[in-house]
């Protein structure tokens, strides 16, 4: 396999090119580094397919080598068409953006300033946790947990009795409903 360097420079110029071209504020100029940036990526394609060769139908009298290979013509194909969409989504963004305001540039958002200039460190997000923001008791080492019963007894209260009702809470009203109270 041979390489063109008359290639290789032209495809380098034209990716170096494409991504200056690119990174510029005038949306023009942003749609054609992209046109020269997806045609160094073919030329690319092309150079790796190798030196030509016979159209690659099989024939008695050729060996393998003598043909080209088909993968890069279809990769270069597939390039192709999405470069092409992707450059008429660039070009109906360009439409669009001198339709509604009569520029070609990319102005500042005055939004995207006021976000870059606070500080990195958000205190609510970025302040350190208490070591234990659990709900429940703990309970120390070696020692039992209490039985469901006991927990759910007030403090103060014998284990086995039956808690007493909060006035105005559904216990009581169902209680004063049975005639408990």
């Amino acid at each position: 396999m041979t390489i063109n360097l008359t290639l290789l420079i032209v495809m380098g110029v034209m990716l170096a090119t494409g991504v200056y071209m690119v990174l510029e504020r005038s949306l023009t100029r942003v749609v054609l580094g992209v046109i020269l940036i997806s045609n160094g990526v073919n030329l690319m394609i092309i150079m790796s397919a190798g030196e030509a060769g016979e159209a690659p139908l099989v024939r008695d009298h050729l060996s393998a080598d003598d043909y080209l290979d088909p993968l890069p013509q279809a990769l270069l194909l597939t390039a192709i068409v999405i470069a092409f969409a992707l450059v008429s989504f660039l070009l109906a963004m360009v439409y669009r953006s001198w339709v509604i305001g009569r520029q070609d540039e990319v102005l500042d958002d005055p939004e995207d300033r006021r976000v870059a200039e606070q500080p990195a460190y958000d205190p609510e997000e970025d302040s350190e946790i208490p070591t234990e923001t659990t709900e429940f008791d703990a309970v120390a080492v070696g020692e039992e947990a209490p039985s469901p019963a006991e927990a759910r007894s007030e403090p103060g209260s014998k284990p086995g009795s039956e808690p007493e009702s909060k006035p105005g809470s559904r216990r009581a009203r169902r209680e004063r409903r049975e005639g408990r109270s």
